[in-house]
């Protein structure tokens, strides 16, 4: 989410006085990467967006979604596309046990097979599930998982549910590095425009990351090129540095420079 003035960006209402816009992003864990991103307005449901643009997911991918994402219509077409999702299991959720799997790994409470009885859940998702309780040791929570991959450790599949974090600390550093909390302009295009080049900038971050096999964080790469973005120096060289050394390297005359 987003958040804007309401009385400076008037196409972007999302409350009574409050403004938004919401992107939503398909991370690619493996990669670190966004690998398909959408905007929307503030009051289009996380869900809606999935069923409506269709995330591209190919068969055995493993998804790993919040509790906003639980539709078990959507699940079920994931399922048929054979595509693994991980999420929080809803604490209100009827089902019946139908089946265990033997308890095993650290903090797993248990591992067990259900069918949904809701009147009209059992319908959208007629197929079993499992459903894993599990207590996390860090944050001292008791956690429920749902599933509908049975084969994969318990254990792993919380592992695979904690590294959804990953795309909050992606949203959270885009934020505070891409200039997308304040806008050069207030129109609807002027907003998009600039998200975009910001993702477009991080993209291209991350792309020069790997190939130079640069071994520090984005964010020290973001202000190594920042800081020697008018500076007739090799970009190669420069990552090479140690970020504590950068200042140490000596000015070189810039012909044409404007002062």
């Amino acid at each position: 989410m987003i958040d804007l003035c309401l009385s400076v960006f008037p196409w972007a209402k999302f409350r009574k006085t409050k403004g938004a816009i919401k992107m939503h992003c398909l991370y690619d864990h493996s990669g670190a990467l966004p690998s398909f991103v959408t905007i929307t307005d503030g009051k289009k449901h996380d869900v809606t967006v999935a069923k409506e643009v269709g995330f591209p997911l190919s068969p055995d991918s493993i998804v790993s979604i919040d509790r906003a994402y639980i539709d078990y219509k959507w699940l079920n077409s994931l399922n048929e596309k054979r595509v693994w999702f991980v999420t929080r299991a809803k604490s209100n959720i009827d089902c019946v046990v139908t089946g265990q799997h033997p308890v095993s790994g650290k903090g797993v409470l248990k591992d067990q097979m259900i069918l949904l009885t809701g009147s009209r859940t059992k319908n959208y998702y007629p197929q079993e599930l499992r459903m894993i309780e599990f207590y996390d040791e860090e944050t001292k929570k008791h956690l429920i998982f749902l599933t509908n991959n049975m084969k994969l450790a318990a254990s792993t599949i919380a592992t695979i549910y904690k590294s959804r974090w990953q795309i909050e600390l992606f949203f959270k550093w885009i934020k505070q590095n891409l200039k997308i909390k304040s806008f050069l302009g207030t129109s609807k295009n002027a907003v998009m425009t600039q998200i975009w080049v910001a993702m477009s900038y991080y993209l291209l971050l991350t792309y020069i990351k790997y190939q130079t096999k640069y071994a520090h964080s984005l964010l020290t790469l973001s202000r190594l090129i920042r800081e020697t973005l008018f500076e007739r120096k090799n970009l190669i060289d420069i990552l090479t540095l140690k970020p504590e050394r950068l200042l140490a390297v000596q000015d070189e005359h810039i012909q044409g420079a404007l002062f």
